[in-house]
């Protein structure tokens, strides 16, 4: 050993290198550190209160040192000093993204998954926290859960989806109810056989989590056809990558257009995360739109969107059942794809209310349970 002591703090021209607890040596920028004091955040609001758009000059550390657990760093020019947790550096230092609790590995499920479906009781639900977590992870993980004994009221639906996040109207509006309409706008408004899809493709964001409160079901007929959208579009990868590329990287139409209206968005097939892992489809046969790509690049197109909408009908992978009064079906829309099998419409009644929450707010509720956050 030659006796070389290195410094625990170096200041460099653009900021300074740390030593941080667990051995390595992490360079920090040094406008990063300015807006990122501690100082920078209202204690009560947790927002960001001050603004780096008005710093007069180039940030410089006049003097930086290691005090116990922190850095502190006096800056040139300026009467502040700031004092950072090495934990928090630490987090910072390899230039990843934050830990989100909410990214839960997606475990894909095929056509025998109804008797592992995971089922909470609604006036368990209201009452337990640890109730709501394993619906989120439910909704998180597999994307789909029941929810029974769902008192026979509109109130019940808005209280239960209150639990999940703030209820997201569509142009169908706050709530819609799917039983058999006179003068129908939507395919689910009757009796006939519902493909399978995901609903509303044709808003520029499609609402992520759906909710479905059977009030009355005693028809002939009409099962509920379920199935991961993930599952399909993973084997896909695997069996034909090219068609998966087209999927995931074109965009392509879906509309909505009757009276008074016409809703218009592009959407691709097969949506990825920023891991490139299948998070989710979009698909409807009764809202696609007449497809405005390029002929020549239909030529490779169709094919691959042809072979996906099969598989998505092969039975390995639809989930049938019937959903009976009382029960609440949750499920993420931008993954798992539903439909419905004809029914008689005079043979009994079929009421099913729905509505819609959004994905990024059931994940930042779940944050917030399983999580205490930075500010703690």
């Amino acid at each position: 050993m030659d006796g070389t002591q290195i410094d625990p703090v170096t200041l460099e021209e653009d900021g300074l290198t740390v030593a941080l607890p667990d051995g390595r040596r992490g360079y920090f920028n040094a406008w990063w550190l300015r807006d990122n004091c501690p100082s920078s955040f209202d204690a009560e609001t947790r927002e960001r209160t001050f603004d780096i758009f008005h710093h007069a000059t180039t940030p410089r550390p006049a003097e930086a040192h290691i005090d116990e657990d922190a850095l502190v760093v006096h800056w040139a020019g300026e009467h502040h000093v700031s004092r950072y947790p090495l934990a928090m550096l630490a987090a910072y230092a390899a230039g990843e993204r934050r830990h989100d609790p909410a990214d839960l590995p997606r475990r894909p499920w095929f056509a025998d998954h109804y008797p592992d479906l995971t089922r909470v009781a609604h006036p368990t639900l209201h009452e337990d926290p640890a109730e709501r977590r394993r619906l989120m992870e439910a909704l998180l993980v597999e994307g789909v859960a029941i929810i029974g004994d769902m008192p026979d009221t509109d109130a019940a639906l808005t209280r239960t989806a209150g639990l999940l996040g703030t209820i997201r109207p569509s142009f169908f509006g706050a709530y819609f109810d799917v039983r058999t309409h006179v003068k129908p706008t939507n395919l689910a408004y009757t009796s006939k056989a519902l493909e399978l899809h995901t609903d509303v493709p044709a808003e520029e964001l499609a609402p992520g989590i759906q909710y479905l409160h059977c009030r009355r079901n005693s028809v002939a007929g009409g099962l509920n056809l379920f199935l991961d959208g993930t599952a399909v579009a993973n084997d896909l990868r695997e069996d034909d990558p090219e068609a998966f590329r087209l999927l995931s990287e074109t965009e392509i139409p879906f509309y909505k257009e009757h009276d008074g209206i016409d809703m218009r968005a592009r959407q691709r097939v097969i949506e990825l995360d920023h891991n490139g892992a299948v998070s989710g489809v979009t698909i409807s046969q009764h809202m696609a739109d007449i497809f405005d790509l390029p002929q020549r690049l239909m030529d490779r197109y169709y094919p691959a969107f042809v072979k996906f909408g099969r598989m998505l009908q092969d039975e390995k992978y639809v989930m049938r059942f019937t959903l009976r009064a009382g029960e609440c079906i949750c499920f993420d829309n931008h993954r798992i794809v539903h439909g419905r099998a004809a029914y008689a419409a005079t043979s009994g009644e079929r009421h099913l209310r729905g509505t819609y929450t959004d994905r990024g707010e059931l994940r930042g509720l779940y944050r917030a349970l399983v999580s205490e956050g930075r500010f703690h």
